[in-house]
């Protein structure tokens, strides 16, 4: 049945939300003490208003790109209501990005104007010629007056709007009245786990579909308090701000993830979205913790797991939880889990999990601490959100059921296909691309391998160019082996398996910094630094320990035969991971080609 979206555009539903509930909170941002400081809906809309009119006055005409390079915050938020309300297409830029790329996308977008976070994000257009930029506005700083584009604050920009909608009051309304579901919203930028990034151009009508199909699955509600701090430069954001924007929720902005897990006791939301990695990082801490502890805690916090598994486990396979299971279950939450809820805010309705590939062990533990993880999936070719597990009908494992009317089959190698509303226009500039990522009836592929099983729940095993096919033909999904290392060891940040044309799998593996910490205490090594903890002969042999537990689990040609501890963390600055916190595995082999020779010495691999 075809999901009803009563948008005409982005704006519209912006409008629309500000008119229903003007007076009710929107949007926060941390005060000087880091509690939240609220806008309601009209304030927004005041501030997003004065912003479009004053990109109005600057020339921003329909779908002209208008570009955002900033962290998460507040302001980003306002900007690109701005953007949206002036009827032209956001275009967003990783704060990570180096001044190479960022040039690129601004020159191929044809961006009109620049949102800088501050003068350093500025410096990264310094000295390249950009015909098509005219202003560039600053979030934070002071403009540089010698500056070859010219610069103004967002402070100047929201004056100097807000003096134009005093002499025009119908301005925003007849901008937003041209725009329709088939007009450019956003050119998202794919940072890609290779090449140039790709400009994804998607439509008003997508986004608006996003909003509706998050609250018809149960995600969001009215009455939620959300925690957004992932990247607004990234599909998954956007799609939270749409859903936000429908459903009328109160939601936190701070971008700052050092201080996540501090601040998410004082805000205390109901929902929380996330990559894999920060789930991983609360696990690894809560594991690590209490094995250092030892003793009766130790003991305590593993039955606790034993029984919040066992009563997982039932519930997975459809079957009752006996009572004397579930009075256990009530002492170990009390004992334990209560404990992990409290570091979470206490109040925790819905954690969702995207961007990555979530470990089905991490997620079975959050499941048995009464905090479960409705794991999901999309791309920024499809607005991010098209599958994703419904709150109270989670099957771990799988990345859930295809949300509102989006279409899915499994073609003949096992790629999902997709097709729908939310799915993109096509790559900016890039005909031959396009044309290339769509099947002749118009399914575009999303170059993932996965299963739908009779219920409609999607399980994915690896993306189509990542599996390894071994010298002895055997294929390998590395995502899965390392999922199940980080599930198996917690002391992990990253893993990657090596196979492709080998004629056995090895894997790199970089340890969390402070879980490494912790182990080291009240030993010889406390105190040193990382690289020398790490390549201490006792945390070689104790992942080596990790491992063997590891290949227990595994098919004899899956299992890892070698493994190298590497001296740092992977990178987004190094080319090592994307800003979503995807592996970049040509980046990773071509930065540690000497460390990955050496664990093949001897052998012979194919070409």
């Amino acid at each position: 049945m075809a999901l009803d979206v009563p948008y005409r555009s982005i704006p519209d539903m912006f409008l629309k939300r500000v008119a229903a509930t003007p007076d009710r909170q929107a949007f926060a941002h941390p005060g000087p003490d880091d509690s939240p400081v609220w806008l309601t809906w009209a304030q927004v809309a005041q501030r997003a208003k004065a912003v479009a009119a004053g990109l109005h006055g600057l020339g921003v005409g329909q779908e002209d790109p208008v570009a955002i390079l900033a962290n998460t915050r507040l302001e980003w938020v306002l900007a690109d209501f701005g953007i949206m309300c002036a009827s032209g297409a956001t275009t967003t830029v990783y704060p990570t990005t180096e001044p190479q790329d960022a040039t690129y996308i601004l020159a191929d977008s044809g961006s009109k104007v620049l949102f800088a976070e501050n003068p350093d994000q500025a410096a990264k257009i310094a000295g390249v010629e950009l015909p098509a930029l005219t202003h560039v506005v600053l979030l934070d700083g002071a403009p540089d007056p010698s500056a070859a584009v010219p610069q103004l604050t967002l402070a100047e920009l929201e004056e100097q709007g807000a003096g134009r909608l005093a002499e025009d009051p119908e301005l925003i309304d007849r901008l937003v009245a041209g725009i329709g579901p088939e007009h450019l919203a956003t050119l998202i930028y794919t940072s890609g786990t290779t090449g140039r990034p790709k400009g994804v151009e998607l439509l008003h009508g997508g986004w608006c579909w996003e909003g509706v199909a998050q609250e018809a699955v149960g995600l969001l509600r009215e009455d939620d308090l959300q925690y957004l701090w992932l990247p607004l430069s990234h599909s998954f954001g956007k799609t939270l701000l749409c859903g936000t924007t429908h459903v009328g929720m109160p939601t936190y902005v701070d971008g700052r993830v050092d201080k996540l897990v501090e601040l998410l006791s004082v805000v205390r939301p109901t929902l929380m979205c996330g990559a894999p990695r920060v789930f991983e990082k609360v696990y690894n801490k809560a594991v690590t913790t209490a094995r250092d502890a030892g003793g009766a805690k130790a003991r305590i916090f593993a039955w606790a797991v034993a029984v919040g598994t066992e009563k997982v486990a039932l519930e997975q396979a459809g079957k009752p939880v006996p009572g004397g299971l579930k009075l256990k279950y009530a002492v170990a939450e009390k004992l334990v889990f209560s404990k992990l809820q409290a570091r979470l805010g206490g109040r925790m309705r819905v954690l969702v999990s995207g961007a990555a590939p979530l470990s089905p062990d991490i997620a079975t533990f959050f499941a048995a601490a009464n905090l479960p993880i409705s794991e999901g999936y999309g791309l920024t070719e499809s607005s991010a959100g098209n599958f994703v597990n419904p709150p109270g009908a989670i099957r771990i494992g799988t990345v859930g059921k295809a949300m509102g009317d989006l279409e899915c089959r499994i073609d003949t190698d096992g790629e999902i296909l997709i097709k729908g509303r939310p799915v993109m226009r096509g790559y900016h500039n890039l005909p031959e691309e396009t044309s290339g990522a769509f099947t002749e009836d118009g399914f575009f592929r999303t170059g993932d391998i996965g299963s739908l099983d009779d219920d409609g729940y999607l399980r994915i095993t690896d993306r189509k160019k990542d599996l390894v096919k071994t010298s002895g033909g055997k294929y390998v999904a590395p995502s899965h082996i390392e999922g199940m290392f980080k599930a198996t060891c917690p002391y992990t940040s990253q893993a990657v398996v090596i196979g492709q044309a080998r004629n056995y799998c090895t894997m790199l593996v970089t340890l969390d910094p402070d879980a490494i910490a912790g182990w080291a205490a009240g030993t010889p090594l406390e105190g040193r630094p990382y690289a020398e903890i790490v390549a201490s002969p006792e945390a070689q042999a104790m992942i080596e320990e990790y491992v063997a537990e590891l290949n227990s689990k595994l098919n004899r040609w899956e299992t890892i035969k070698k493994v190298t501890v590497l001296p740092r963390d992977l990178t987004i600055e190094d080319g090592e991971i994307t800003p979503s916190l995807k592996i970049k595995r040509r980046g990773v082999e071509s930065n540690f080609a000497a460390e990955i020779d050496k664990m093949y010495e001897g052998t012979l691999a194919e070409v």
